[in-house]
């Protein structure tokens, strides 16, 4: 019985790192944005599903959403990585914006002027002091 009990425990411990090991891997590059509610609604799924995050591009407008939905440890960014972050075009679509950002990004933002008609890009090195390199 013990044996049994022994070897279920092993073969529901490799599914489980099977699983873990084959997580699916999302690559945001030259991600202009668009609507705020679809991208919520994109990564809100997404992040339901455990994905993994690659930023190997620019992430701007309603892309960097996402940082509201996906965890950071789930987040990594390429040298060519960039987030451009701006006001939306309407102010409940920025407010969700400006919720979805953790307070140190939210300080980042501020530091440089703070939500504006303009993009301002966080590129390296500043996002490898908010995200880990991939």
């Amino acid at each position: 019985m013990l044996k049994t009990m022994f070897a279920g425990l092993i073969v529901l411990t490799g599914s489980l790192a099977a699983s873990i090991a084959t997580a699916e891997t999302i690559n945001v590059s030259d991600a202009h944005g668009g609507s705020v509610a679809a991208y919520s609604q994109r990564w809100k799924g997404l992040a339901a599903r455990g994905v993994d995050v690659r930023i190997v591009g620019k992430c701007q407008s309603a892309c960097t959403v996402l940082l509201g939905y996906v965890p950071r440890n789930r987040i990594c960014v390429t040298p060519a990585a960039s987030f451009g972050f701006h006001l939306a075009h309407r102010p409940d679509m920025t407010a969700l914006l400006w919720k979805a950002y953790a307070s140190d990004i939210r300080g980042w933002i501020k530091a440089h002027g703070g939500l504006e008609t303009q993009l301002k890009w966080m590129s390296a090195p500043d996002t490898y002091r908010y995200f880990h390199k991939c």
